[in-house]
């Protein structure tokens, strides 16, 4: 079955994008951490087998695990006459503008990797100077550069793959990210869903050449009908406009109704995701700084335009309203001040539900674990002392492609 199927938070999932953390994390260092949005540098080996380790309790709870860098590597084997396009929209993208570098980085990238998965990897992974054995009395440039420089920079993030792009009902935005660091990843799904024949068709509601920033964690399906995306650090309220008005005039979706919440902008709050997750018909795991009043903007179609109405309530009575049924709020870290702002650091509010009540969590956040196991939920603890070092938890690193309806 090709094509996407996502109209909820919390039905059955069935197939899940996943990115495993590659060499690119081998290409972090302390004085690009800022740079390239890290916090830490996680151990490359111990996140792979963490990683290994969530896609695998995936499996074993009957959700098909596709990777991105497979799907891209089967455009590639599929579409021969791609590569050389996607090639040097890469090295354009890397911020490569002069000709002889154009033509460097071209032919080393051709000659080293002709198998297409070592060389979507690479893409990933970054090139350094000594890698390309030039002949450093050809070029100022050269002569006055450290041989360790990225030439090409790594893309890090990528095993957050909730946020480059985000299925929506049966569409997907393929979105333009707040930084320059993330937004080169979004390339990756521009070839995937215009050629890869399970995601090729998909309609698009956003693209990643717009003007303004939105981000997958931002985007959360409340229901068949109503989507709630968050404005925050990472996502301007300009892109909403843009994204309501492109939803609510394709004539197959079924969305009339976008919650655009206000979310405070700071490291803590990144995305909406980290501020609140469904994890069963009537309960959401929440961020304890977001309890107080919201302000919150209604999005309605009418006409060919869109309606705005400003409403100012607290959390549980705006998802209350739009869940249609009384819900529970549960705070990370239980309520303890001091576990809560631990595990908020670690993700322990951003979960990802496979079915109502069943969710993956981080095996460190135990405070909050035993809050949601006393609520009646059904944990999937996974590891994570390296994963957890980018920021990110189980929703971070995934992209539900299909959920049952």
């Amino acid at each position: 079955m090709s094509g996407v199927n996502v109209k909820s938070e919390i039905k059955p999932l069935k197939k899940v994008l996943l990115h495993r953390p590659g060499k690119e994390l081998l290409n972090l260092t302390p004085n690009t951490l800022e740079e390239l949005l890290f916090d830490d540098i996680p151990f490359l080996k111990v996140a792979q087998e963490e990683h290994d380790a969530f896609a695998q309790a995936l499996r074993d709870n009957g959700v098909e695990v596709f990777y991105l860098e497979d799907l891209m590597a089967e455009v590639l084997e599929g579409n021969p006459e791609l590569r050389e396009k996607f090639l040097k929209q890469w090295i354009e993208e890397a911020g490569i503008r002069t000709e002889r570098y154009q033509k460097i980085i071209f032919d080393y990238m051709q000659q080293n990797y002709p198998d297409a998965k070592d060389f979507v990897l690479k893409t990933m992974e970054g090139i350094n100077l000594a890698e390309l054995h030039t002949d450093k009395s050809n070029s100022l440039v050269d002569l006055v550069s450290e041989s360790s420089k990225m030439v090409v920079k790594p893309m890090p993030n990528l095993y957050f793959t909730r946020d480059p792009f985000a299925m929506i009902g049966n569409g997907v935005s393929i979105n333009r990210m707040y930084s320059e660091t993330r937004n080169r990843e979004t390339i990756y799904g521009e070839y995937i869903f215009a050629h890869h024949p399970l995601l090729k068709g998909t309609p698009q509601y956003y693209s990643r050449y717009s003007a303004f920033h939105i981000e997958g964690g931002d985007i959360l399906n409340i229901n068949e009908h109503v989507l709630a995306i968050g404005i925050s650090q990472r996502t301007e309220p300009d892109a909403i406009d843009e994204i309501a008005h492109n939803i609510f005039n394709d004539p197959t979706s079924p969305i009339d109704t976008i919650l655009a919440f206000n979310i405070p902008n700071s490291r803590a709050f990144m995305h909406l995701d980290t501020v609140f997750t469904q994890i069963d018909v009537d309960k959401f795991t929440i961020h304890p700084g977001i309890m107080g009043p919201l302000t919150v903007f209604e999005i309605t179609p009418e006409g060919s335009g869109i309606k705005v109405r400003e409403m100012n309530d607290t959390l549980e009575s705006i998802l209350e309203k739009y869940v249609g049924r009384p819900v529970e709020l549960i705070p990370c870290g239980g309520g303890d001040r001091i576990a809560a702002e631990r595990e908020q650091w670690n993700d322990g509010s951003n979960t990802l539900c496979i079915a109502p009540g069943k969710i993956v969590v981080y095996e460190r956040n135990d405070v909050t674990n035993k809050v949601l196991r006393d609520k009646g939920l059904d944990l999937i603890i996974v590891p994570s002392a390296e994963l957890s070092r980018g920021r990110g938890g189980p929703r971070c690193m995934s992209m539900p492609i299909e959920r049952e309806d």
